[in-house]
């Protein structure tokens, strides 16, 4: 009878057990942070300084949580643009891409670019021949 309850109470065990288990698996890929930055802090930024470049505060990661770093001065590049850095959502999480420096003469030719494209089209967003709005045009409601 002794043997009886020890098997009857061995086969109940056994059938809790994969009930109640659960396993969970977390991929780390290296740079991904799977919790949502917090919204960017209102920082205000001195006045402008000769040759220097304002970087603006942001949220960095620690391992653990977020953590927020103050924005800086960084010397200036000649000829080239600074590009802040950003959270960015990928399929699974936030990475960090960092600020850059960007040539700035590319970006004063999609600038002359852009000009041209909209004297193309009259103040309707109607081109000559053409009755489609131009790139970037709709969200500025000229179109």
């Amino acid at each position: 009878m002794k043997r009886c309850h020890l098997l009857l109470a061995a086969l109940m065990a056994a059938a809790v057990l994969p009930a109640t288990a659960q396993v969970s698996v977390h991929i780390n890929l290296p740079g991904v942070v799977q919790a949502a930055p917090p919204p960017p802090r209102y920082e205000r930024m001195p006045g402008p300084r000769a040759g220097q470049v304002w970087v603006p505060g942001h949220w960095q990661w620690n391992g653990r949580d977020y953590a927020w770093r103050g924005g800086y001065w960084q010397a200036a590049r000649r000829d080239y643009a600074y590009a802040p850095g950003a959270w960015v959502r990928v399929d699974d999480g936030w990475r960090w891409r960092e600020g850059d420096w960007r040539r700035a003469e590319r970006r004063a030719e999609r600038r002359e670019e852009r000009r041209r494209e909209e004297r193309r089209y009259d103040r309707h967003g109607h081109g000559h021949g053409h009755d489609h709005c131009p790139p970037g045009q709709a969200k500025k409601g000229r179109c």
